[in-house]
């Protein structure tokens, strides 16, 4: 996916061009005023140079009155040339990031690109390294086409005072951007580490945040401070590395920008001694010299931040090129096929890890009819959870074929809900965004999941919490239930989801359920699901199984115990 080209032609093209072709006309006007400053400082020079032969003040003066008005017309153009800049860098980063979000959650990347080791840390590539690559990247852009301005501007008054003086410029700079280059060539590498490195240890910082409860009860914070620690010496140590070279680089730059300054006095000097030209020259030579210089110089002036920009856009380039991935089979790999109907059946099925390194499930093959309900048991590592993300579409590594009802028709329940970011009012409807069911409603839900009194403990139903760290995880789990019993999808995907309750509130939320027509497909190790269900399904975690009637099963293990 290119970075930069397309939105030149996106909807959006109408105002990126017109924004820039704005700013190429503010920089040739900020060109036209920098050329008019080095012929009026040019005269004011040779005004005071040759005062005390003619006693003319009136020249110096008038000079200094155009240079007023100058700076009257031209400081409101350099401030516009500075802001519209800046909102064209906002409107592309707008374009850009919501680019980004569209593929990072189209055909669940965001969820896949989790197996991807080369990938690391895609919430910072797509708010950090966005942000400067649309800020870098225009900056660089103009600062190109100025350059390409300043340069065809100020040759023509560089050659009117010396032709070996442009000679001289011309080689100097090619001479700084060759030998720079060389010497800095080795600060790519160093500033994408960096980039990686700093968003580990502020993603060690962030898991610290998310799982502090978990810590603390463990009582890990040894480990935890040892673990972020070792992050932060890495992003400390790489830095160290960053600046050593940084400074190798300017032993030579620095040299290289203090003689420019002398180059011109050098080369006109001769000329002044001999009487061909007057004092002003050297002010007028200084300024186009420096300008000039400017422009062939950017390489050189800029090296230490094309190298960061260069490492963010290799970031960007990486995850662009991991979701167009994500989003198509692999070359070689099998997939399982999915179909959609008004069943579940699995024909054939054999379930892979996402790298296709272990075999979870072998040729398992069952069909399940709506109202009939399923209990998956067995080991923890079996591949219980990995057969309902393969029934998801999460996981498609593997062979055989899946026929299931369309997504919108089911409603999985993890172990740990998930709980997002907004009010209660929200939660209830995730994953929908309307309030259309009355409030009415939601407290008749919550009081079919013991938790009658929330909306009041909370404050409402439109209070914004940390839901996550207000609610135990009985709470959450007894919340996602009614979820599910608001949204009254046809099958219901239960992941140990009341593996947190006591068999009291198991058994209230499951007989809620069997009055809803939603068929029950669920995953867990307690015997007093099994009530729930027509059919067991058990995997001995050698990828083999057996399905069997619940009755047929219960039946077994009453004999065996």
């Amino acid at each position: 996916m290119t970075l930069a080209k397309p939105y030149w032609f996106s909807e959006q093209k109408w105002k990126a061009r017109g924004l820039l072709a704005l700013l190429i006309l503010l920089a040739l006007l900020v060109n036209v005023i920098n050329v008019s400053i080095s012929f009026i400082f040019r005269n004011i020079d040779t005004s005071l140079a040759t005062f005390p032969q003619t006693g003319d003040t009136t020249t110096f003066w008038r000079f200094i009155a155009i240079y007023a008005g100058l700076l009257v017309i031209g400081t409101p153009i350099v401030v516009m040339f500075g802001y519209l800049q800046d909102k064209l860098g906002l409107y592309w980063r707008d374009w850009l990031t919501n680019r980004f979000l569209d593929k990072y959650f189209q055909h669940r990347a965001y969820y896949k690109i989790n197996f991807n080791e080369n990938i690391d840390n895609p919430d910072q590539r797509i708010s950090e390294d966005i942000r400067s690559f649309t800020r870098t990247s225009l900056s660089f852009l103009l600062l190109i086409l100025t350059s390409i301005i300043t340069l065809i501007s100020f040759t023509g008054v560089l050659l009117s005072i010396s032709v070996s003086l442009s000679i001289a410029l011309i080689v100097y700079a090619l001479v700084g951007t060759v030998v720079t280059a060389w010497i800095g060539q080795r600060l790519i590498g160093i500033n994408f580490n960096q980039l990686r490195k700093e968003a580990d240890f502020r993603y060690g910082l962030v898991h610290v945040r998310d799982n502090a409860e978990s810590i603390a009860f463990y009582q890990g914070e040894y480990q935890e401070s040892l673990q972020l620690r070792q992050r932060f010496l890495a992003a400390i140590r790489n830095f160290d590395l960053l600046i050593n070279w940084q400074r190798n680089l300017g032993f030579f730059t620095q040299s290289y920008n203090y003689f420019v300054r002398a180059l011109p006095y050098v080369v006109i000097a001769p000329i002044y001694f001999a009487g061909e030209t007057d004092f002003g020259t050297f002010t007028q030579a200084g300024i186009a010299f420096l300008q000039i210089f400017s422009a062939l110089s950017v390489i050189v002036s800029q090296f230490e931040n094309l190298t960061a920009f260069a490492a963010g856009i290799e970031r960007m380039g990486g995850l662009a090129d991991a979701l167009e991935i994500e989003s198509k089979p692999q070359p070689g790999m099998t997939t399982i096929d999915t179909t959609e109907d008004s069943q579940v059946a699995l024909r054939n099925l054999t379930l892979l890890t996402p790298n296709y390194e272990r075999t979870l499930v072998r040729e398992l093959s069952l069909s399940l009819q709506p109202g009939e309900g399923l209990v998956i048991v067995g080991n923890s590592g079996s591949g219980k959870s990995s057969l309902l993300r393969a029934i998801a579409g999460l996981w498609n590594a593997g062979t055989g074929q899946i026929i299931r009802p369309p997504l919108a028709q089911m409603m999985f329940l993890p172990q740990r809900p998930y709980m997002v970011l907004g009010s209660l009012r929200s939660q209830l409807l995730y994953p929908k965004t309307s309030g259309e069911i009355s409030e009415s409603k939601m407290h008749e839900v919550l009081e079919q999941v013991n938790l009658t009194d929330l909306p009041e403990r909370v404050g409402g139903f439109d209070v914004e919490l940390d839901w996550s760290g207000v609610l135990s995880l009985g709470e959450q789990q007894r919340l996602a239930f009614a979820r599910l019993l608001l949204n009254i999808p046809n099958y219901a995907i239960l992941d140990e989801a009341t593996s947190a309750l006591d068999l009291a509130n198991e058994q209230k939320l499951y007989q809620q359920l069997r009055t809803q027509p939603a068929t029950l497909i669920s995953v867990g190790h307690r015997p007093s699901l099994l009530q729930y269900h027509e059919y067991v399904l058990e995997l001995d975690g050698n990828s083999n199984w057996q399905l069997v009637p619940t009755e047929e099963y219960t039946a077994n293990l009453s004999a065996f115990n």
